[in-house]
Parts: C-alpha cells; structure tokens; sequence
C-alpha cells in the first residue's frame, strides 16, 4: 500500500485544487471578438485548476465537424505531434515534440505544475523528431508514414526556403538541404541563429519565413507567467524576433521584431493584406475571465504590454517595478479568443476545397485551458475575415474532443492546409493527425 500513497495525495491534491479558485461570470463570449469585456482580477490564495484528464480517443470515437464538413484521421499512432508543415510535393512533416527536460526545481509550486501537466497528457518524454506522412494514392490518408528528422532538440516551427529546410528547436534555429520527394534527412544539421533557452518556461518555437525568402520570423515566449522571476531573464522572450538569413556565415543577424506577446505560437501571412498576424497565450492566475487570449496583427516595433499590462493599458498589479512608458504605447491587440483557451495553430483559409464562407479566414486550434471554470477551448475554429480584419464569432470546425465525462479525449495544436484544400490538425493528446474536407453527403 506505501508505493500507492504518492499517487493517492496527487490525486487527493488536484481535487483539492480543482474545488478551489474561481468561476466565469461573464456572459458567454464575451470575453471575445474586438472589443472584450474585461472584469476586474480575481488573485485567488490558489490559482483555479480545472484541466481535462487526458485519456485518448476510444476506438472508432473522432471529434464532431462542423456541419457541411467531415473529418477522418489522416494518420494515428504518433509520438505527441505538435505542429505541422506541408511541403511543395503535398508530403505532409510532423514535428513530434514536447518539452525539454528540466532539473527538478523543487517546491510545491513546481511539483502541482508537474502533476497538472501529467494529468494534461504533457508529461511525456520529447520523440525528438519530425516525421514526413505521405498519401501518395490520394484518399485521405497518409500510407507513409516514416521518420525525417531525428536527435532534434524539442523541435517545433518548420519552414522550407529554397532548398533549405529550416527547424526552430527549443534553443535554436538550424537548417538541413532538403530535395523534394526525399523521405529522410541524415546530414548534421547547420547552425542558423540561437534561441532564449534555459528555464523556457514556454519552450515552444515556431518559425515563419517572409514573403521573399530573406528573413525567418521566430516565436519565443516568456520565461514567467508575469515577471515573477524578474525581466533578467527575459530578454529577447516574449516576443517575435526577426532573423536576416542573408547576413553572412550561416549565422542569421537577430532582433527583437515585436516585444510584450507573452507566448506567441502560431503566425500566418494575412492573404488580403500581407501581413503578419499572430496567436498569443495571455497570462494566468488573475481569474477565469482574464486575460484573454489573442489573435493579432503584429506591427513592426510594437509592444503588447506583457508583463506589464494586457489588452492596452491595463495595468497587472502583480508586476514591480512597473513601466508606465512602455504601458503608455501598448497596441490593443485585434481579437479577443476568450479566456485561457491557449490558442497554438494558426493558418488563414487560401484553399478552395471547402465552402465559400472559409476563403481568407482564420483557423486556430485550442489547445484548452487549465485554470477556467467552466474550461475553455480545445477545439478548431474559424474566425471570418473581412477586408483583411476578424468580422464575427469564431465558429467550431472541429468540437468534442473533451466527452461528457469532462476527459479530453485529443487537443488540438497545430493546424494546416493540405495540397487539396483540407485542413490538418495535430492532436497531441490523441497522437492523430485529423483531416477535415467538405461532407460527401
């Protein structure tokens, strides 16, 4: 019975923790869209704890699409894939990852985040690899399925420019020559530019390349929930930094491209306007109904007030010494997602595979949240767009992936548009890649 009773008291805790906090009492949705409400912060003793176990999907058991639509998985059976990328050839690349492994930093603080993330599906070691899925007779579903990339560093974001592969680890950039149809890569890789590293409170790093091919853009987010272990080690975290590829040595010139974006992700080129527009992770811990999270255009030069505001102006108490200069030129962020959701995927709709009413719009995977009551999240939406801005609610494309049972059966991350027009999604929770087309019926 001994060898029982940790397991007991961290299950006795996240009940504990799950009875406490706080609860919404926003009217639903109002916490989204252009202009949310915002009520004031709620610092509970104990932060709220409400995260859907993770268990997988039952056999024969898929989220809901959206009506007009249909979904099947395109390829199961996989290590915790995170984000996707798919190649000129319509090879589809998986990049198999999860956080570095960190020394045991001790505190009841750090071993109920430990727990949280376990009960999330998070707890698992790093594949360390990409892999390349290939549906070569074109049905719908990968018959390949083989690694690409291996002894990667909890790789993340991927971006082909020319012949060059280029791959965010959680410390790096690198790049590997790529030829088109190749189904794996051996070569060592080439350093390309150094990323924040060390505690990586938010290890992941997604890339983007610019239109021309002359300059990577890197998502990094902070090293903190908000500045808790001071701005020392924030620096060049919690912001988009821009690498010039051209600046000589194979070692990318970097800068800060954007700062006060707490945990950027996902980043797409805005197809009406050209241009960057960005996902964001808000902080915790001040209530259910704050902060929201964000979808944004992303200014060059632009701060976005973490740690020291959120949604403009407003100032989070918690955070001293404050900046009321850099407060003063906060940019209010586009759109509102709602609550703690945890937005990761990010791709505007250019396909012509699905109906009308997608072209030119939003589609964010949520990956859920873990301190809300009720949760938030895990889902797939679309947000519509009109003349290059959000114009109406999100809309679920893909639901369903927490039961009735309150377990989270996937979550989405990173999401795609295949060479057809379907949109992919990877479920790190249900190890799926799921393949969303128009419904045959």
């Amino acid at each position: 019975m001994r060898h029982h009773l940790p397991r007991l008291c961290a299950g006795a805790t996240l009940l504990l923790l799950a009875a406490c906090g706080d609860k919404s009492t926003l009217p639903q949705g109002a916490d989204i869209g252009p202009q949310p409400e915002l009520k004031a912060p709620n610092k509970t003793l104990i932060p709220t704890v409400n995260i859907a176990k993770a268990t997988g999907w039952p056999a024969g058991v898929m989220p809901t699409a959206a009506a007009g639509l249909d979904v099947n998985a395109f390829a199961t059976a996989l290590d915790h894939p995170r984000w996707l990328y798919v190649l000129p050839n319509g090879d589809v690349l998986v990049a198999e990852s999860n956080a570095p492994a960190k020394p045991d930093a001790g505190g009841i603080r750090n071993w109920i985040q430990s727990k949280v993330m376990a009960r999330a599906g998070a707890g698992v070691p790093s594949a360390n690899r990409i892999t390349l899925l290939r549906d070569a007779d074109g049905d719908g579903v990968a018959e390949l399925k083989t690694v690409f990339l291996k002894n990667l560093h909890s790789p993340f974001g991927m971006a082909l420019v020319g012949d060059m592969l280029y791959v965010a680890n959680a410390d790096a950039i690198v790049r590997f020559n790529y030829k088109e149809g190749a189904t794996e890569i051996t070569e060592a890789a080439q350093p390309v530019a150094p990323l924040p590293a060390g505690l990586n409170h938010h290890w992941t790093k997604n890339i983007i390349a610019s239109q021309d091919g002359k300059k990577l853009y890197a998502t990094v987010g902070s090293n903190s929930n908000a500045a808790e272990n001071g701005m020392d080690i924030e620096k060049n975290r919690a912001a988009i930094l821009e690498v010039d590829l051209a600046s000589g040595a194979g070692f990318g010139k970097v800068r800060v491209f954007a700062s006060g974006l707490r945990n950027p992700n996902g980043m797409a080129w805005n197809p009406q306007t050209g241009a960057l527009w960005t996902v964001v992770n808000e902080r915790d811990e001040i209530g259910s109904d704050l902060v929201p999270d964000y979808l944004t255009s992303v200014k060059e030069g632009g701060f976005y007030g973490w740690p020291y505001s959120y949604y403009g102006k407003n100032i989070d108490a918690r955070v001293k010494p404050q900046r009321p200069d850099l407060v003063d030129k906060a940019i209010v962020p586009d759109y509102a997602l709602g609550a703690h959701v945890a937005a990761l995927g990010l791709t505007f709709y250019e396909g012509t595979l699905l109906p009308a009413q997608y072209r030119n719009g939003a589609i964010i995977g949520n990956h859920g949240s873990w301190n809300r009551k009720p949760r938030s999240g895990y889902n797939v939406v679309f947000i519509p767009f009109r003349d290059g801005m959000p114009n109406g609610k999100p809309v679920d494309i893909l639901s369903d992936f927490v039961n009735k049972d309150g377990e989270a059966q996937g979550r989405p991350v990173g999401v795609a548009v295949d060479k057809k027009g379907a949109v992919l999604v990877a479920d790190d929770v249900g190890n799926v890649i799921w393949r969303v087309v128009p419904d045959a019926g």
